[in-house]
């Protein structure tokens, strides 16, 4: 099992969204954030002068991937949908995922005793 998570630009948000649905991918998770690459900000310029801002708007998605096999469409999924070929596209990471608890199907395990480490 891998966690897929993508940073993509905020514009492409819906495109990513749309196709990865169309290849049957249907849990995922979508947060606004803002950070910095290769694409180090946006320089602006007015009548009062320069400025620069240094963090970028951008999406972050959250993929779990169940089999492993299927790691590689959702990769080039991501790719077609978000890719315009300027810096700032934005990247793609690939994580292990040691498990995951469906939490409207979780039951507590039973507590164990804490044992005496006193000595007594």
């Amino acid at each position: 099992m891998k966690m897929v998570v993508a940073i993509v630009r905020p514009e492409k948000y819906g495109e990513v969204k749309d196709a990865l649905k169309d290849r049957g991918v249907t849990g995922m998770t979508f947060t606004p954030v803002t950070g910095r690459g290769m694409q180090a900000g946006v320089k602006f310029t007015n009548r009062v002068g320069e400025f620069m801002i240094d963090e970028i708007e951008k999406v972050k998605i959250e993929i779990v991937v169940e089999d492993d096999s299927k790691v590689p469409c959702v990769i080039d999924t991501i790719c077609q949908a978000a890719k315009t070929g300027r810096h700032g596209d934005g990247r793609i990471f690939v994580l292990p995922v040691e498990s995951a608890v469906r939490i409207s199907e979780w039951e507590p395990e039973p507590m164990k005793e804490a044992q005496n480490t006193e000595g007594n």
